[in-house]
């Protein structure tokens, strides 16, 4: 997974991976690009909630499921 040397193994490269992409790439001037500059995507929230029901509706029934199964393993 990527080159040996520069993996780290305790979760840091996540953070080096944003500290990367955000960056300054000019000096320490406080220059550099900001990923929050440009255009961008925006839903508004009825568009949001429109294609996220099945992810409610999901989640709910994987709710029911656990407490199905944890009922059956522990309340015997």
């Amino acid at each position: 997974m990527g080159v040996k040397g520069k993996v780290e193994a305790c979760g840091r490269c996540a953070m080096t991976s944003v500290v990367d992409a955000v960056g300054d790439d000019e000096g320490d001037d406080g220059g550099g690009r900001n990923p929050f500059d440009g255009d961008s995507i925006e839903v508004s929230e009825d568009q949001l909630r429109a294609v996220s029901r099945h992810v409610i509706v999901l989640g709910t029934v994987k709710e029911r499921l656990n407490k199905w199964a944890t009922g059956l393993t522990y309340d015997r």
